[in-house]
């Protein structure tokens, strides 16, 4: 049975000037870093065998995490 907690209340939508100022260059620095991920993947890939590919499961697994934080930012700034 779980334990019962009282309702968080919930953050504000609001965003400061400054803080909309850093969510723009992190998804600038996402965008950035995503297409070197890009590239890196593309070389594990050519490797061979994808299965049993360390670095490109690991590239994959990298690729999803960006891609996700790129939708929640995109979301995120008006």
């Amino acid at each position: 049975m779980a334990r019962w907690r009282p309702p968080q209340p919930r953050s504000s939508p609001h965003i400061t000037a400054e803080g909309h100022a850093a969510l723009e260059a992190e998804l600038q620095g996402l965008w950035t870093r995503r297409a070197d991920v890009t590239r890196h993947l593309s070389a594990a890939a050519a490797e061979g065998d994808r299965s049993e590919n360390a670095e490109y499961i690991y590239r994959k697994k990298e690729l999803r995490e960006i891609d996700r934080r790129i939708r929640y930012l995109q979301k995120r700034i008006p």
